[in-house]
């Protein structure tokens, strides 16, 4: 398999995962001409797309795939919960390309098998992805407020994962975000933070993870060398020095990872 993320961030998430016969995305939150210049930075062609998996709902997260699914004729795959709240903004889908999941429950796309997981956020349903491909897992889950047994579990055996490192916590509490939305973010439905993002991965190494792409960083209460270097300083911690951790671009594609 081929991943890369295109764009994370509050202004707009999404990735692109190769495997097999499946050109995937995983949400589509820029607009449809920007998504096509991202892919075509990663080696992609929305043209090949086999479809789109959406997260949640959030605009971030959703914004190009009304035009994106309309252009290029894309199946676009959400639970029935996000499929309800989004659907306003989804005029221009075909029922047709209308696809329903249920979360926590396989399915298969050709050779490949999508794992939609349920998440802590604050949305109607919010999922990550685990997709597997010929003994390959790469997982995805770039909105999350806590991390807990059942996801670990979940995530166990994958060699690839993107995940959150939201914020730095001295910035985001120390910054000019009224208390509300501090405490929002905060919460078990927010955001992870650096810290616990560190402490994720220090788990999921001794499942055999070796790469990780630090997602979702923002821009008022981050910074990407502050998010990496405290991730590596955790997993030092551990005694851990040989995992690869990369952030993602809020505007640009990260590196091709294969696994």
């Amino acid at each position: 398999m081929r991943f890369a993320t295109l764009c994370s961030g509050s202004s707009g998430n999404a990735a692109y995962i190769e495997a097999g016969d499946n050109r995937l995305l995983i949400d589509a939150g820029v607009s449809c001409r920007r998504i096509c210049k991202l892919l075509e930075m990663v080696g992609g062609d929305a043209r090949l797309l086999s479809g789109i998996l959406v997260t949640h709902e959030h605009t971030d997260h959703i914004n190009g795939i009304n035009v994106l699914s309309k252009k290029y004729d894309l199946p676009v795959f959400a639970n029935a919960e996000c499929w309800r709240s989004m659907m306003p903004l989804m005029s221009k889908v075909l029922a047709s390309n209308i696809r329903v999941f249920e979360s926590d429950k396989p399915f298969m796309l050709g050779e490949t098998k999508i794992l939609p997981f349920t998440t802590m956020h604050d949305a109607i349903h919010p999922v990550g992805y685990v997709i597997e491909h010929r003994g390959s897992r790469i997982a995805v889950m770039t909105d999350i407020g806590h991390i807990d047994k059942r996801l670990l579990g979940i995530l166990e055996g994958c060699k690839l994962v993107l995940i959150e490192a939201n914020h730095d916590v001295d910035m985001l509490m120390a910054g000019s975000y009224p208390y509300q939305l501090k405490k929002r973010i905060l919460s078990g439905k927010g955001h992870l933070c650096n810290e616990d993002c560190g402490e994720t991965l220090a788990i999921l190494y001794q499942g055999g993870l070796r790469n990780a792409i630090l997602g979702h960083l923002s821009s008022e209460n981050n910074d990407p060398m502050l998010a990496r270097a405290t991730v590596l300083s955790i997993l030092e911690s551990h005694g851990i020095s040989d995992m690869n951790i990369v952030t993602a671009g809020r505007d640009a594609p990260s590196p091709i990872f294969e696994v």
